[in-house]
């Protein structure tokens, strides 16, 4: 039987090797253009309500661990990692078939949707291996552990699908339709 201090190694290394190649891969892809191809814009707003679905299962998942149900708890937490890995899926596949949309909004408003822009991605990416930390320790059961990085997690999974709607809402009256 794997000893859990080495299942925890693996699991790290993985988790290291995931976080790195991800952004790697979507900033790659981001710069493909697939030819002839008629553009996905019917995914952006398929795609801010999973982040909208995301962050009312993400509150969902906190007040029913809080209420002591870890089986809805660990439901809906692989809930939001599937969503999360749709979401992936689906906002790649709209940048490879469409041309980026430019922020037509000025002044503060500007500024303020830059600011939102720029903390969402960043923290997206911070994400994922906070994310499949986190998930890893409640796999290995070392709930002290998930639950400590839980506290780092889940506002900032939060503030990435909040914000992730927030852009949507704010870009989509500059889409070319």
């Amino acid at each position: 039987m794997e000893s859990t201090a080495l299942k925890k190694k693996r699991f790290n290394l993985l988790i290291t090797i995931t976080s790195v190649v991800i952004p790697i891969v979507v900033a790659l892809l981001f710069a493909i253009k697939i030819p002839n191809v008629e553009p996905l814009s019917f995914l952006p707003p398929i795609y801010a309500a999973i982040n909208g679905l995301t962050a009312v299962l993400l509150l969902t998942a906190v007040w029913a661990v809080k209420k002591g149900n870890q089986s809805l708890h660990q439901k809906l937490m692989t809930t939001n990692i599937i969503l999360s890995l749709v979401f992936l899926v689906m906002y790649i596949a709209y940048h490879m078939t469409s041309d980026s949309t430019a922020f037509g909004g000025e002044g503060v408003v500007g500024y303020v949707y830059y600011f939102i822009l720029i903390t969402h991605i960043v923290l997206s990416i911070a994400l994922i291996p906070l994310v499949l930390r986190t998930y890893s320790h409640a796999y290995l059961k070392d709930y002290i552990s998930h639950k400590a990085l839980a506290r780092y997690t889940f506002p900032i999974w939060l503030y990435v699908a909040v914000t992730g709607v927030i852009v949507y809402l704010m870009i989509s009256p500059y889409y070319v339709h």
